[in-house]
């Protein structure tokens, strides 16, 4: 079947910006100085000390006045588990529906830690031996060339998007843009990376830390003081 393919990891892109550091202070200062707001400049030594302060009291609103936009390929589980973050969140997805889905599919890295040693509550993951990897990629494999083969078959009888599609497996990589701010950004990384040293410690899954670490990138790279006093402070969304 060479109209199917297999990813070991995820694509994230940011597409769009608005803001910066600068905008946290300016949506904070606009409260004091009024329409005066544009004549407040970027100061790192003082402002520095405002987003620490505004970071460690949880006064959050001034991080809502900013905007990225990121493009996301990854596993349809893990497009499912970003639905669950609504609060200053838009999400727009590639339509089964409205288009023939590409036959692309999830797979696990070799590197991937396979077997939980923990519990469902507290998962911890270990990586499993070579016969259990292998094992692993020859199942999924195996169960993605089957539903493909259902689908095309469903399609070439005239059967539509929406209902050929049922067939296919929560391990086919989607496509999807999501919008967010600063705050709601950092609301989703803590919960979506593990840092042993952060406040309230995460154990999320392994294929949507890829994609948090991606955004996470982005976003030390937008925000550096923002990104900064949000580690210093536990990574605790304000």
């Amino acid at each position: 079947m060479t109209d199917i393919k297999f990813f070991d990891d995820v694509e994230v892109d940011l597409v769009d910006h608005m803001g910066g550091d600068a905008s946290v202070v300016h949506a904070a200062r606009v409260s004091v100085v009024g329409r005066n707001h544009e004549e407040v400049l970027f100061n790192a030594l003082k402002d520095t000390g405002l987003i620490n302060y505004l970071m460690r009291k949880k006064h959050g609103s001034p991080f809502e006045h900013n905007a990225l936009t990121f493009y996301i390929k990854a596993p349809i589980f893990v497009a499912r588990e970003f639905m669950r973050h609504r609060i200053g969140w838009s999400y727009n997805e590639m339509s089964g529906r409205y288009t023939e889905l590409p036959g692309e599919f999830y797979i696990p890295n070799p590197d991937r830690p396979l077997v939980n040693v923990g519990t469902s509550a507290n998962p911890r993951f270990e990586a499993g031996d070579a016969y259990l990897v292998s094992e692993t990629a020859w199942s999924l494999e195996s169960s993605y060339g089957t539903a493909w083969e259902q689908y095309k078959y469903l399609l070439e009888l005239g059967v539509g998007n929406e209902v050929a599609r049922a067939v296919l497996p929560v391990g086919l990589m989607t496509q999807f843009y999501a919008t967010c701010n600063a705050r709601s950004l950092m609301s989703f990384l803590e919960l979506r990376t593990n840092e042993p040293e952060a406040t309230f410690p995460s154990n999320p899954q392994h294929e949507i830390e890829l994609v948090a670490r991606k955004m996470e990138a982005e976003f030390a790279g937008l925000f550096p003081v923002t990104y900064e006093k949000w580690n210093d402070n536990g990574r605790v969304a304000p």
